[in-house]
């Protein structure tokens, strides 16, 4: 767990997997139609979550 913004553990939070150094995004699902249909070429196995600004300025990797 790199951070989060949210209390009581909960999401939002970022995580970094430690042998391949990807960053990982805990958060709402975004499921409203309307919301997914306005995002571009999205793979079937792909899928988007909200993330708060405030935890990527906060905890986001700097390089």
């Amino acid at each position: 767990m790199i951070g989060t913004t949210s209390e009581e553990g909960k999401c939002p939070t970022l995580y970094e997997d430690l042998d391949s150094g990807e960053i990982l995004v805990q958060g709402v699902a975004v499921t409203d139609p309307e919301d997914v249909k306005q995002l571009k070429d999205v793979a079937p196995h792909e899928g988007f979550v909200v993330v708060p600004r405030e935890l990527l300025v906060r905890f986001g990797p700097k390089e």
